[in-house]
């Protein structure tokens, strides 16, 4: 209902007295301008007071008592007067009206000018993204338990006080009643903060310094005094917290609504798909092991494998060959009359050893120890072992007899193999 000047894109207007200026968002959404803001700046040699103006600003209208109160402190916060000031304003926000009341009729000037990327808002969105998926593991650090209390403690002074005083509050229910009304007012209070944070910088720079400082401070001392969190069931809710604090964050640095909804629904299904992503993960590499070709390995055996297995395997021969030989089908009688000793073959089938102890007495004696079959091994080992030094000088006559030593070991081990 006010004659107010419309703002567009790179202008620059100058004016006398009292105005009003409004901005009306464009509706076409594009992608281009996800990060992108208008900086509206006001300049003037003198001072002067800049006053937002929205349908929200008369307090007999509001339909809620939070409404009321948020207009009531909306009038309480009402910045001081300045030389210069600027606003952001989103692409896709709400239409933007404010007045100009200087206080001598001097020129001031209002420009606007685009801004594609905006760093606050870009920030914003990957901050909540990073805190969405690390969520699990922060809510578990100590560093970040403190940190997390310093800022809980400047931004909402109210809910920290009240969970430092949780004990001290017999009834749940009244726990949680105090609890809402101090997170609304903690993010109204957030709200006015953000909106006039450019004023209280320049305005009341030395308080403001002096409130972060001292409630930081405190807020450190009683979060140590607490300590972390140890149950599972308090880093859950903590957890919880910090991805809904992530999708608020993500909501704030987009200026299109319908892409942060995007994103947080993306967010959603990747955490809940993490599971069945990673057993279908885990069934696939048991599938690809599965079918995949195996390579063949070689072991080579130690000397005591390879005895062991002899006797092993001579064993388990000797037992077939006893049953093929009882089998009804085996030509027994052709097999007897092939026979040298049928009397010890027969003896061998019923179960007795192959091998008599004549045969073994005189097996131990030939080459067990002492015999004349390790002596001769010794005897060679040791003549190799002097053929080898450089420092000992080699004749035929030596030669011919590890030639004889040769000859002669090579006729017990014929003897055995018969």
């Amino acid at each position: 209902g006010r004659n107010c000047s419309f703002l567009q894109e790179m202008d620059v207007i100058q004016k006398r007295g009292e105005n009003c200026f409004c901005y009306v968002q464009n509706r076409t959404f594009h992608l281009q301008y996800i990060w992108s803001t208008l900086q509206v700046k006001v300049n003037s040699s003198e001072t002067f007071r800049f006053e937002p103006i929205s349908e929200k600003s008369n307090c007999r209208n509001s339909e809620t008592v939070f409404e009321f109160a948020a207009c009531a402190v909306q009038v309480f916060w009402k910045p001081g007067t300045s030389t210069e000031t600027s606003i952001s304003i989103k692409q896709y926000g709400e239409d933007i009206c404010f007045k100009i009341q200087p206080f001598k009729t001097e020129l001031y000037t209002v420009s606007v000018k685009r801004e594609m990327l905006d760093g606050k808002l870009l920030f914003l969105f990957v901050a909540g993204i990073f805190l969405f998926h690390f969520a699990n593991s922060l809510s578990r650090s100590t560093t970040f338990f403190y940190l997390s209390g310093i800022i809980l403690g400047v931004l909402a002074l109210l809910v920290f006080v009240l969970l430092t005083l949780k004990r001290s509050i017999p009834r749940h229910s009244t726990f949680w009643i105090l609890m809402s009304g101090c997170w609304m007012a903690s993010l109204y209070f957030i709200y006015c903060f953000k909106e006039n944070m450019q004023w209280l910088w320049s305005e009341h720079r030395t308080y403001l310094l002096g409130y972060f400082l001292a409630v930081g401070i405190t807020s450190f001392a009683i979060c140590y005094q607490h300590g972390p969190l140890t149950t599972e069931l308090s880093i859950t809710l903590f957890t919880w917290m910090l991805q809904l604090t992530a999708f608020v964050l993500i909501y704030c640095g987009v200026t299109i609504p319908q892409v942060a909804y995007a994103v947080i629904a993306v967010s959603l299904c990747s955490k809940g798909l993490g599971y069945p992503l990673g057993a279908a993960c885990h069934i696939g590499r048991k599938m690809k092991n599965h079918f995949k070709s195996k390579k063949l390995v070689f072991k080579y055996l130690t000397e005591e494998e390879y005895r062991e297995q002899g006797e092993r395997e001579t064993i388990r021969a000797l037992e077939e060959l006893r049953s093929f030989c009882r089998n009804p089908d085996f030509p027994s009688w052709l097999a007897v009359s092939k026979l040298q000793s049928p009397h010890r073959f027969a003896g061998f089938v019923l179960g007795f050893p192959h091998v008599s102890p004549e045969e073994a007495k005189a097996h131990d004696e030939e080459y067990g120890i002492g015999s004349f079959f390790l002596e001769e091994q010794l005897f060679e080992t040791r003549a190799e072992s002097e053929q080898d030094d450089p420092a000992n000088s080699i004749h035929e006559g030596d030669e011919e007899d590890e030639g004889e030593i040769h000859q002669q070991i090579a006729f017990p081990y014929a003897t055995e193999l018969l």
